[in-house]
């Protein structure tokens, strides 16, 4: 391949960089808005269910970390509901040590809850996850021919498997559809 000309060197260094995450492009603007509510380290915002685990993650939301004048240590608040208050409020040693290897220091001193309903006022809203919608029951032509595929085969397991198969690859085909 040819080399690029001189006068194109900042193309050709841009080129030769490669792909870009998308993440990396909203890296500041996410960081400015997270300093905006105390948080110095965003992540504690965008990985929140792996530093407080996926329980604690579902009924509490990180709103803000205040820190006190002439002290060292943060305090962070955490949304929560009323009836989970007291379950989360067990779990706060562990969850500030995790919250702290987050940060690598001892940043955050204390944690305090706000209780909200789950819907409510802009700022105190507390938004969480809905339960997975039930799969709709299967097509009953689907169900016969799947049990036709699998009465070929002796063995139950077997057979039990190459119907489950035989239902996913007919509803996936479905779905394209």
């Amino acid at each position: 391949m040819a080399q690029a000309p001189a006068s194109s060197k900042g193309t050709a260094r841009r080129r030769g960089r490669g792909f870009q995450p998308a993440a990396s492009l909203l890296a500041d603007r996410v960081q400015k808005a997270a300093e905006g509510r105390g948080f110095a380290v965003a992540r504690l915002l965008t990985h929140w269910p792996e530093i407080a685990g996926e329980r604690l993650a579902a009924v509490t939301r990180p709103v803000r970390i205040s820190h006190a004048r002439g002290s060292f240590g943060a305090t962070l608040t955490l949304l929560t509901s009323g009836p989970m208050a007291p379950m989360v409020e067990m779990q706060l040693p562990q969850l500030r040590e995790r919250v702290n290897a987050c940060y690598g220091y001892n940043a955050i001193q204390r944690i305090t809850l706000t209780q909200t309903a789950a819907q409510g006022f802009a700022e105190g809203q507390a938004q969480f996850a809905h339960a997975p919608k039930a799969p709709a029951p299967p097509d009953p032509a689907r169900l016969a021919r799947a049990a036709e595929v699998a009465g070929q085969f002796s063995d139950p397991t077997l057979a039990e498997a190459i119907a489950r198969l035989a239902l996913n690859v007919s509803s996936r085909n479905t779905r394209k559809t």
